[in-house]
């Protein structure tokens, strides 16, 4: 890496090896070699699942999803996890060991929708499919966190943007791990991060064209929210050397002083997809733990 990007020698070595496997300009190739670049580099960074994790394929209200299941479980609620990939690559097993990795830390079940991808199916399918789970958990009496990172962090917040304004009960909390919100791609840090290492400006806009969720909507883009009152309470995650990182922070000082309880993390030395770096780097490994105590504690606190 070159400019002014992480010291920290393990989350570079963690970038060249990712770099080897899912290239810089890897949007500029077809889709279909994008997914297949993406898939092996998610085999390249999957330990497997830890001990005590039991997991099902079982559809919710017609969408496929993986269920994580700890041997024992102290969380009141369902986390709901939503992958990240820009809505365009990623799968239930890209995620596979990270959600298993949760389950196991914070002793809450865990349900991983495999949504579907654009450009094959644009908004608000991806969206109308995580919907569909969360109503379909939520007709089982279960209290929900949403989670998600990246591209799955905005279908998490947008989904409980939604779930507020249809007053839908039973959401225990957000979980937005380098969450893509809406900024505007041409100020702070979309412009000093333009050229990041693991996601770039352009990729971000990339993903948005290909997307093509419509820009006035609150639940595509939940920076441009009238309004955050009545959020669930949330634990929201930056990267520091991320274009994203300030849609992350922006959205955690909404949050704030719209009266919801938020915790903000900023890793300082971390990249866009840190999480994959969890078991080589120390910085990734302190943040993933600081995430998983964050879901743990929304999972456990009664619903309002």
């Amino acid at each position: 890496m070159s400019g002014p990007w992480p010291s920290e020698p393990e989350i570079v070595a963690f970038q060249r090896r990712c770099d080897g496997f899912y290239p810089p300009d890897a949007v500029s190739a077809p889709v279909a070699q994008q997914r297949e670049w993406y898939d092996a580099l998610c085999r390249e960074f999957d330990p497997g699942w830890p001990k005590g994790i039991g997991t099902v394929d079982r559809p919710i209200e017609g969408v496929r999803c993986r269920h994580y299941r700890p041997a024992r479980i102290e969380a009141a609620a369902t986390v709901l996890y939503l992958h990240g990939g820009g809505f365009v690559v990623g799968s239930l097993d890209s995620h596979d060991a990270i959600c298993a990795e949760i389950a196991a830390s914070t002793y809450a079940e865990v349900v991983a929708v495999d949504y579907r991808l654009a450009p094959e199916h644009r908004w608000p399918a991806a969206f109308d499919d995580g919907m569909a789970v969360l109503r379909g958990l939520i007709g089982e009496e279960r209290s929900v966190v949403l989670a998600g990172d990246s591209a799955g962090g905005n279908l998490a917040a947008g989904l409980a943007i939604r779930a507020r304004d249809e007053g839908l009960a039973g959401i225990g909390g957000q979980a937005l791990i380098y969450p893509g919100l809406g900024g505007d791609l041409v100020s702070g840090s979309y412009a000093e991060m333009a050229d990041a290492p693991g996601l770039a400006t352009a990729d971000v806009r990339y993903y948005r064209d290909l997307y093509g969720a419509p820009e006035g909507d609150p639940v595509a883009y939940p920076l441009r929210a009238a309004s955050l009152a009545g959020l669930p309470p949330a634990y929201v995650t930056a990267a520091r050397f991320d274009p994203l990182r300030d849609d992350a922070r922006r959205y955690a000082a909404r949050l704030a002083g719209a009266g919801v309880d938020v915790s903000f993390r900023e890793e300082p030395q971390m990249v866009h997809a840190w999480l994959r770096a969890r078991h080589m780097s120390p910085g990734a490994r302190v943040g993933f733990a600081a995430l998983c105590a964050g879901i743990a504690a929304l999972a456990r606190r009664p619903v309002t």
